[in-house]
């Protein structure tokens, strides 16, 4: 180094300013937030994920096998039909899924037909019910004692005709919002020069419409897959003798007390998950960019031809939501189906069906609600470090690396690993194991994902201006964060408690290996109460997880407005 130009004292005090400047306070601070946060993640996403590894190449006794667990469970002809059973619900219920789905929201962004905002709550309706909702309202509807049995032909409900009819309901409302936000982001340019070479409409559908909202379309069956393969209440409630990886992995572990198979067969599930993960990041990536700042937002022009197909069409599927939603509800006022029809509400007297009464509704209401602040917090702060913090670019890389791994792992399969990794004595923390604590770790963590990616898309949303001002004025970062990035970012923020709370009353595949006696949600009482042949009070604690949910989503539907309103006055301060 040449002296004459750096002399020592004037490089000593560059690397006391870099010192300096990495032990200030903010940066401790959110050294600390980060280091907590990836300890936070590793221990309560890696360490199940390992301990379930671990217990597939174990026999019942823990000895170590190798791969002689998988090679029994794939050689096995019952539970290798179950792979294929599984991927046959999840083939046929992502086409059924796609094709309706793409109408619907193809009709709500593409028509000028009557009652948009009513078919756009209708659509999206069954997202908030349990899984389990429409199991039991098919049974209603076309069991053995159904009223509308002859419909099906003397097909039984009870199989691969139930399951797929009951996640088709489920996993719509999923399906119709990624594919109405693609199909809102279609450049209109295109179809002005599609009109402009006098190209028919139909062509134009698969010319422009189709290729513009491709990636949105793999993306969507992408999504709907992995949920079909992973769902575990729709067929152990309608799925009779046909047996899915799902139910296996409950029947191994709760029927047959055999762990180790458990596990093997949760392996077998993650699978599918992990490679539908990847190739919905692939699709993520290439869909990016594909509407500039220079592309003008599709306006469609009344077509009475087309508007009235459309409006029929969402019609017809807003009358089968309604039907299933409906049928459930019925079902639940029904003194005694089929015997005796008078209405009532004694299926909501759980105390007479069940020794736990009313006990796993208000322990849903506690799981959501803990779930809902203490995850939001938890999300919003780490996507808050990562994408606005000033330094540790590795260690926000490897928090955010963390934050992604719950989307591809199943509920069922995160349940088990949960199971195995704190019910063990050699673990400290087997203390949480059957507490309510253990139940919104779980459910923070298994929804972590679309919360954390909910809260970046806030957060890039922020002019950088507003850290750099922040920082060129010696601002504390910390009361940045409460005056400005707070108040722009409460609608996201309100966004990802109700998604959380809402998902905490409906989850069952998660938690159903978890809860403890004064601890069981409703939703697992739901199951309960249905394999012990109470229907109408299974329908009863369905319909009010469905009302709850409803009910916050009605509130949250409110407050957005205000905070909207907010948000837009402060932006013009």
């Amino acid at each position: 180094m040449d002296t004459t130009m750096n002399p020592p004292h004037s490089v000593a005090r560059h690397y006391v300013f870099q010192l300096k400047n990495k032990l200030s306070s903010d940066n401790v601070t959110l050294a600390i937030i980060l280091i907590l946060l990836t300890l936070m993640m590793g221990v309560f996403v890696l360490g199940p994920l390992a301990s379930m590894l671990q217990k597939s190449v174990q026999d019942t006794q823990g000895h170590y096998v190798g791969m002689a667990n998988f090679a029994e469970y794939l050689t096995s002809p019952a539970l290798w039909q179950s792979v294929q059973n599984t991927v046959t619900i999840g083939l046929i219920v992502t086409m059924s899924v796609g094709i309706l789905a793409f109408g619907y929201a193809y009709a709500l962004t593409r028509s000028c037909m009557p009652f948009k905002g009513l078919f756009t709550i209708l659509g999206s309706a069954p997202i908030l019910a349990p899984s389990l909702l429409p199991a039991i309202s098919l049974i209603y509807l076309f069991g053995n004692q159904g009223i509308a049995k002859e419909l099906l032909f003397g097909q039984s409900i009870y199989g691969p005709i139930g399951i797929a009819m009951g996640l088709i309901f489920w996993t719509f409302p999923h399906a119709l919002m990624i594919l109405s936000t693609s199909l809102k982001t279609s450049d209109a340019r295109l179809y002005e020069a599609a009109r402009a070479l006098d190209t028919s409409p139909f062509k134009t559908f698969f010319v422009v419409t189709l290729p513009a909202a491709k990636y949105g379309l793999i993306s969507t069956l992408i999504v709907v897959f992995t949920l079909v393969v992973c769902d575990f209440g729709v067929p152990k409630v309608i799925g009779g003798h046909y047996n899915v990886l799902a139910t296996d992995i409950f029947k191994q572990v709760v029927g047959q007390q055999n762990f180790s198979m458990g596990a093997v067969a949760s392996v077998v599930l993650l699978l599918p998950a992990v490679l539908a993960f990847v190739g919905d990041r692939w699709v993520q990536k290439k869909q990016k960019g594909m509407f500039d700042s220079r592309s003008v937002a599709y306006v469609p022009t009344p077509s009475a031809l087309r508007d009235g197909v459309c409006f029929t069409f969402c019609a017809v599927i807003s009358f089968a939501i309604l039907a299933i939603i409906g049928m459930a509800v019925y079902g639940s006022l029904v003194t005694f189906w089929p015997w005796n029809l008078t209405l009532s509400f004694n299926n909501y007297n759980f105390a007479e069906f069940s020794t736990y009464g009313w006990e796993p509704y208000f322990n849903s209401l506690k799981l959501g609600s803990l779930v809902a602040v203490i995850g939001t917090i938890v999300i919003f702060l780490g996507a808050y470090c990562i994408e606005k913090g000033r330094s540790f670019g590795a260690l926000r890389g490897l928090l955010q690396m963390f934050a992604i791994i719950p989307m591809a792992v199943p509920g069922l399969v995160l349940g088990l690993g949960y199971i195995f990794f704190f019910n063990h004595q050699a673990n400290p923390l087997s203390m949480l194991y059957g507490t309510m604590a253990i139940l919104v770790i779980n459910t923070i963590i298994h929804y972590y994902t679309v919360g954390h990616m909910t809260a970046l898309t806030a957060l890039k949303q922020l002019p950088a201006e507003v850290e750099a001002i922040s920082a060129s004025i010696k601002m504390p970062q910390y009361k940045t964060f409460f005056k400005v990035t707070v108040p722009v970012c409460a609608p996201a923020i309100l966004e990802i408690a109700v998604y959380l709370f809402v998902n905490a009353m409906t989850t069952t595949s998660a938690i159903v290996f978890l809860y403890a006696t004064d601890t069981m949600p409703a939703s697992v009482s739901v199951l309960n109460m249905d394999d012990a042949g109470q229907t109408g009070p299974a329908a009863a604690m369905s319909v009010m997880i469905l009302l709850t949910a409803a009910m916050i989503k009605l509130v949250h539907v409110g407050l957005n407005k205000t905070l909207d309103h907010h948000t837009q006055a402060w932006r013009k301060r």
